[in-house]
């Protein structure tokens, strides 16, 4: 069914794999390489910029200890430092470097980094926003692929730290 994905980065197999095992509806969309949830949005057929999912790696600092982490926002909104930071009582952040963000995803590029921060063992915070969706959509591990799914099922599999921190772009 997948035959495709051989010549996508390996993540997106494994994300396919994991929605199937556990029977959650998904579909896929291969496109020209994307890298900004605009130019993502302005490919993927029945899906708004707002159902676009933005995965964003940081480094935090929580209880002294610095640690990477995955933060998760509609495609449509940016995400508040301030908020972010009280609402999961971080003392510090900042986005990870482009090497940093290849060396934790396996070789993943910033733009295909999909919102399963798991796959990585990286926690992931996610903003309320994404889940005022029913469907999702997302960079699965490539600029060029793209899977959407029922944003309850993502919830489900990925458990993400839920909090309120994300504002208009």
């Amino acid at each position: 069914m997948f035959f495709y994905m051989s010549e996508y980065h390996p993540v997106v197999k494994r994300i396919a794999d994991l929605l199937t095992e556990h029977g959650y509806w998904y579909e896929t969309f291969e496109h020209a390489p994307v890298r900004t949830s605009q130019e993502a949005a302005a490919l993927r057929p029945n899906y708004t910029l707002a159902q676009g999912s933005k995965a964003l790696i940081v480094r935090v600092k929580k209880d002294g200890e610095k640690s990477f982490a995955m933060v998760v926002v509609a495609g449509n909104k940016k995400f508040d430092t301030k908020k972010l930071k009280e609402a999961f009582h971080l003392s510090d952040l900042r986005f990870a470097t482009e090497a940093e963000v290849c060396e934790i995803t396996g070789g993943v590029l910033p733009g295909g980094v999909p919102p399963f921060g798991n796959l990585f063992t990286i926690p992931v915070y996610a903003d309320e926003g994404i889940f005022e969706n029913e469907k999702i959509i997302f960079n699965a591990g490539d600029r060029s692929f793209s899977i959407g799914m029922f944003s309850k099922d993502y919830n489900e599999l990925v458990k993400p730290a839920r909090g309120t921190f994300a504002g208009s772009m």
